[in-house]
């Protein structure tokens, strides 16, 4: 059988990606990356998973510099539809061995066939070296819901970010999984794609907490903070479109694991403040091992 784990968003994210980003193998958040399979099973179950990307996104903002990373994953899945997970992030080629820590937990729902979702909070620690941009945030809670129409899927995410900034997203999806008609080296192994195209619409406070905390990096005299009466307030609190991006992911998947390189092209727009932000492309390749 062609089966799947739920592997959470914190490898998203679309944050780094990513996602994220990455509830379950199932959702991915705008933070670090996430294999992007399509479907799960009420199973118990363990994940694993490596990844390594190109450079760290976070709600479609990068840092002044590119931040190439790798991260492991963990991630215990109930039948039930609850699952707690725990991943490590290391930037390469920076002094911090751990750079970032994220633990949290949620519940996966499927209403019907087509409808499902996920509910999860993640608590975010970092480094104080950590110069990744997702270092401006400390919690998250976030909500997906994803509809499969047949031709296409479309998903809303909401994230509330709060602690060290206060922001909220949302987060609109509309992707197209497909399977291959053929085997690879057995009768249990496929390819599968899942191209998507996104846009992130929220407020980037972050934006400001980053450059607070990372002076020495930035200079952010446009950047309004709140205690500096010199300063002058610009839109980073407004609920504003901040990213549109292309996701192509190519898998290997067996019935345990999954190999998958992706790539992603992202517009940033409504930068805010020192992060001048250009158009980037991201590559990522995720494996992951799901032991039932």
């Amino acid at each position: 059988m062609r089966y799947f784990g739920l592997l959470f968003f914190i490898l998203s994210s679309n944050v780094v990606n990513a996602k994220a980003l990455k509830p379950g193998l199932y959702a991915l958040r705008n933070t670090i990356a996430a294999a992007d399979t399509d479907s799960v099973i009420r199973k118990n179950s363990i994940s694993a998973g490596v990844s390594y990307g190109t450079d760290a996104l976070f709600f479609g903002r990068t840092g002044p510099i590119k931040y190439p990373f790798t991260t492991a994953d963990l991630i215990l899945n109930y039948k039930s539809g609850f699952f707690i997970y725990g991943s490590v992030l290391k930037v390469l080629g920076y002094k911090p061995v751990i750079d970032e820590l994220d633990l949290g937990g949620g519940y996966y729902y499927r209403l019907s066939s087509k409808f499902k979702g996920t509910l999860s909070y993640t608590r975010f620690f970092f480094n104080r070296e950590s110069a990744i941009i997702k270092s401006s945030s400390s919690n998250d809670i976030n909500f997906k819901n994803s509809y499969d129409w047949k031709y296409f899927k479309t998903s809303l995410t909401g994230d509330y970010l709060f602690g060290k900034s206060y922001d909220v997203f949302t987060t609109l999806s509309v992707s197209k999984y497909m399977e291959s008609v053929f085997s690879i080296f057995n009768d249990q192994d496929f390819l599968s794609i899942n191209p998507s195209v996104n846009m992130i619409i929220g407020t980037q406070n972050f934006v400001q907490r980053y450059s607070v905390d990372h002076e020495y990096r930035l200079k952010y005299d446009d950047i309004y903070l709140h205690n500096d009466p010199n300063e002058t307030e610009l839109d980073n609190a407004r609920f504003r479109v901040l990213n549109y991006s292309f996701k192509l992911p190519l898998a290997y998947n067996t019935p345990h694991y999954t190999l998958e390189a992706s790539y992603r092209y992202s517009i940033p727009v409504n930068v805010e403040g020192a992060l001048k932000n250009r158009r980037e492309s991201f590559f990522n390749l995720t494996f992951y091992y799901v032991l039932y």
